[in-house]
């Protein structure tokens, strides 16, 4: 009786150990195999299919569901329409501390995008971003919600943010 009471007094201390370290562990693998992977030389986003891609010399090495801005049929054309770009840009520079768990910013508007808000008088708007989910409040998003950027979920924008080096392009495709 005393062996089965000191063998359940060691798997009541042997279980949650296990498993804490297992979580821990499962973390950490996941965050290095990110980590360890070779960066990307392209992001293609296709708007319609709601799928943004990662490649790397032509072949597709990541995929993530998207959510577009509130206004997703055509492109961009000025502030607040709530439309996201189509065209070719590049991601140039990052945020580690949005209000969108982290972002990476896309360098519309361009130049044609500046000459079309121009010859209309408007404002062609700026700051669009593939981001995460907000960090201001925990509802559940579906469907389109952003202003004109690119949500993809916090573990995705994680593993994108790990992936995509400054410099990159990015396609977005209608």
């Amino acid at each position: 009786m005393k062996r089965l009471s000191t063998a359940l007094t060691w798997l009541g201390w042997l279980l949650p150990l296990t498993a804490a370290l297992a979580g821990s562990l499962s973390s950490t693998l996941a965050m290095a195999s990110s980590a360890n992977l070779s960066p990307v030389d392209l992001v293609v986003v296709m708007k319609s299919e709601r799928v943004l891609y990662l490649y790397d010399h032509g072949l597709i090495v990541g995929q993530y569901p998207i959510a577009l801005g509130l206004s997703p049929i055509g492109t961009k054309r000025e502030q607040g329409d709530d439309k996201t770009p189509i065209g070719a840009y590049t991601l140039d520079w990052r945020n580690s501390d949005s209000r969108f768990h982290r972002s990476l910013h896309i360098t519309y508007p361009g130049k044609q995008d500046r000459a079309y808000a121009r010859a209309h008088g408007v404002p062609a708007g700026n700051n669009i971003m593939i981001h995460g989910q907000p960090t201001y409040d925990s509802r559940v998003r579906t469907g389109d919600w952003t202003n004109g950027c690119i949500a993809v979920s916090d573990a995705a924008i994680d593993d994108i943010w790990a992936r995509v080096p400054d410099g990159t392009p990015i396609h977005i495709y209608p």
